[in-house]
């Protein structure tokens, strides 16, 4: 070991400078704090013969300490050299003391970026990198250039739909962006310029490699001029073995979003699982690569992995050397006394500096092996975490729209209401989902939202990145439409006014479903009411101001008949099916009284089928039913049409009666018979006519027959002959003309008697139709008539 005496600084003549300070300080002492991905730190006592200076010759100034190697102490060195420069900005000044001669002061010395903690702020970025996101806030927001910052990444990192910044100043917010993805950032000096330059880094690129010093106790000999390292220490921990990540992606909700990392690839020292969840990637990534894609779940992985790995070794020491900085590689040789991990190279993480005019310079650091499985990692701030919700506002890419904008996803974009920023109309936020109630594959329950109304933003797992809406509110300027006016109303309405209302009130709760289009379209249950909430009657109401259709595949059953407190089956119709049965059996009691009259029996087929599918509607069948009476009224046409059976039955009176012609027509036949008390055709005004125009006419009767005519005279008339018969005797008129009067017993005549020669008068005969063709049954349809003489 060297006995020559170490090298001792003039600490006198570390060099400090204020800008725009004309006084001259000299360094009394200094404390350096630095680290990387962390702001340094250096307060720097100072005496000075001004005794004059003032805070505001100091703070927000620039400044540097130049930390210089000594003067010649017979080894060459003829003048003080500066090794290092530490540039940056006062942020705190002390006066401390003061005397005849000098006055004894402080000042802290950081870089620029330091005063990013002083930026508290609230903010949305949209479509942007984390690296874009940080230098848009160093430019935008702190009027840095791009000298003042240098980005040297080797990878590519993806755009996010959005980040947001909430109660974080800006300092802990890019710091915890840069460190959630591993890019780590140090600090250097642009002696040109003057400037602190903040250099960003994800990999051991930005490492600054070629500095090794000897391994030399503090003895009190020298080191023939060079800085040594001394006191090393190193620590060793197991850590976790590997790294599993899960997250969960709505937009590719099946996706396999599961990801296992060993970055050391089996390292025996190493123990467990890190399992965590909800990282925010969208993608997987591909576990096996060395450089999976940026921001997947692989590559989240791997982060969490190598930074558990920057634990597994901590590295000590003491050096003597000014030109150590954090970001430095530094090898240290010599004996058995130096580890493996400093022969190998220690990546300095962080240091702390001490010197005074009565004691040496020397710095304390930490240090992490250079390996090359693994690259320093900074540990992220912690991420806020949103407690409750937070207001925004439904928004659309059209101005004064009713409606929010809203995706083929059903989701909607919000404008939140501490965002100070100006964006394109519409374009306020990513697409935001909506918490519902029920939601399902294509079903659910989804009122889409009103552009300007105020909704609730919750945050999955607190995460200020993953918003959703997770409710809608009232404000003053979108009011209530229930209120203390109307609190016993339940009142679903739309922009449209297509409502539902459920009114609680009690003796008069009722339920009204309306719609505005074709004037207006109501469904109202209960207790009815109008506008102005006074009766207008109550039970059930179903009106349309347009076209209405009641349609049922498989049958309706309309009745009048009770059913108290819905205390029985829906399609309970036993009132109903026994007067259908009872119609039944009076059609077949009226098929056996015709048999006896020898007239045509009613088909009760027809009827007993139609009475069978009509029961609890087995069949597609309308059933109306009603205790106290069935009434169909029009002031224009009414069609009862059947495609088999017609049945009009009563246990009272049928009346039919007519304003203007009486028509019954059939195909086949007609059959009219009165059981009781006759039948009595009148024809009050015009004449009376009975044709058969293809068979015979027969009036048969039990007791007498009379034909009068009160006014006018009685012609009977006959192309083939006439007959009267009455005891065997008769008289007969032959189509020759010839009068035959027979008789088996006396003929007697009375009167007087005139006898001519002969005589004759034609009598015409109508002429009658054989049939009716079918053309012509179809233009009596078409004209309402019962038959339409054939023409030509």
């Amino acid at each position: 070991m060297s006995t020559t005496p170490p090298i001792r600084y003039s600490h006198n003549h570390h060099l400090l400078a204020v800008k725009g300070c004309e006084a001259e300080p000299d360094v009394l002492a200094f404390d350096g704090d630095e680290a990387l991905s962390r702001p340094f730190s250096y307060r720097i006592e100072f005496t000075s013969r001004d005794h004059g200076i003032s805070k505001e010759m100091m703070l927000m100034k620039s400044g540097s300490l130049t930390l210089q190697a000594p003067v010649d102490q017979g080894y060459g060195i003829k003048i003080q050299q500066p090794l290092r420069v530490i540039q940056g900005v006062v942020t705190g000044f002390e006066r401390l003391g003061t005397s005849r001669d000098e006055t004894h002061y402080a000042l802290t010395l950081r870089p620029r970026l330091a005063l990013l903690d002083r930026s508290h702020q609230n903010a949305i970025y949209q479509d942007m990198s984390v690296p874009q996101i940080v230098e848009k806030i160093l430019r935008e927001r702190h009027g840095m250039r791009g000298q003042d910052f240098l980005f040297s990444l080797t990878r590519e990192y993806p755009r996010r739909e959005q980040v947001m910044q909430y109660g974080e100043n800006d300092l802990h917010f890019i710091t915890r962006l840069l460190g959630e993805v591993g890019i780590w950032f140090r600090f250097t000096t642009d002696t040109r310029l003057n400037i602190d330059v903040v250099e960003f880094y994800d990999g051991q690129q930005g490492y600054e490699k070629g500095l090794t010093l000897p391994s030399v106790p503090p003895s009190g000999q020298h080191s023939q001029g060079v800085d040594a390292v001394w006191g090393m220490e190193s620590h060793h921990s197991v850590v976790q073995k590997q790294v599993s990540t899960r997250d969960y992606n709505y937009r590719q909700a099946t996706q396999d979003m599961n990801a296992q990392v060993d970055v050391t690839r089996g390292d025996t020292t190493t123990y467990g699982e890190a399992y965590h969840y909800a990282d925010n990637y969208l993608t997987p990534g591909i576990a096996y690569e060395r450089h999976p894609a940026p921001e997947s779940g692989a590559f989240y992985a791997r982060i969490r992995h190598e930074r558990y790995l920057n634990g597994q070794t901590q590295a000590r020491a003491i050096t003597s050397s000014p030109a150590l900085s954090p970001g430095q590689v530094l090898k240290v040789t010599g004996g058995y006394e130096v580890a493996e991990v400093f022969a190998r190279g220690v990546v300095i993480t962080a240091m702390r500096s001490h010197a005074r005019r009565d004691e040496d310079f020397c710095i304390h650091f930490d240090g992490i092996p250079d390996s090359a499985d693994f690259s320093f990692r900074p540990e992220p701030g912690p991420r806020p975490v949103m407690a409750g919700t937070l207001p925004a506002r439904v928004t659309s890419t059209t101005e004064n729209d009713t409606y929010g904008h809203i995706d083929k996803d059903g989701r909607y974009r919000v404008n939140m209401l501490f965002d100070r920023d100006s964006w394109e109309t519409g374009f306020e936020s990513l697409w935001v989902r909506q918490s519902r109630p029920y939601a399902g594959d294509t079903y659910g329950l989804h009122l889409p939202l009103l552009a300007g109304t105020e909704v609730a933003i919750g945050f999955e797992d607190g995460n200020p990145d993953r918003p959703y809406i997770t409710g809608v509110l009232h404000d003053s300027a979108h009011g209530d439409h229930v209120t203390i006016r109307n609190y016993k109303r339940n009142v679903l309405r739309t922009p449209a006014n297509n409502k539902i209302r459920l009114d609680d009130e009690r003796g008069k709760e009722h339920i009204k479903v309306s719609t505005e289009y074709g004037g207006k379209s109501q469904l109202n249950l209960g207790h009815l009411v109008d506008a102005e909430k006074q009766p207008r009657g109550e039970g059930f109401e179903l009106r349309t101001d347009s076209w209405g259709a009641i349609r049922a595949q498989k049958g309706i059953f309309i009745s009048a008949d009770g059913q108290a407190k819905a205390q029985g089956q829906v399609l309970e119709m036993q009132p109903a099916v026994s007067l259908l049965k009872g119609a039944l059996n009076q059609v077949t009691e009226w098929g056996s009284i015709t048999q006896t009259h020898h007239n045509f029996s009613p088909d009760a087929d027809s009827l007993r089928a139609f009475v069978c599918g009509a029961d609890n509607l087995k069949e597609a069948a309308i059933l109306m039913s009603a205790p106290d009476g069935i009434a169909a009224v029009t002031p224009e046409t009414t069609l009862l049409h059947s495609g088999k059976g017609l049945y009009l039955q009563s246990l009272g009176e049928v009346n039919i009666a007519s304003a203007q012609r009486h028509s019954v027509n059939a195909e086949k036949a007609i059959s009219v018979l009165a059981r009781q008390e006759g039948i009595r055709l009148v024809s009050a005004k015009g004449p009376m006519t009975l044709e058969s125009h293809a068979d015979t006419l027969s009036l048969t009767s039990l007791k007498d027959i009379t034909v009068q005519s009160t006014q006018g005279h009685l012609q009977l008339t006959a192309k083939n002959g006439i007959t009267i018969g009455c005891g065997g005797a008769y008289i007969r008129l032959t189509p020759q003309g010839e009068i035959h009067i027979h008789g088996p017993g006396q003929l007697s005549l009375k009167g007087q008697h005139k006898m001519l020669g002969p005589q004759s008068e034609d009598f015409p005969l109508p002429e009658l139709p054989s049939s009716v063709c079918k053309d012509c049954l179809k233009r009596a349809q078409e004209m309402a008539k019962g038959f339409v003489p054939r023409e030509g």
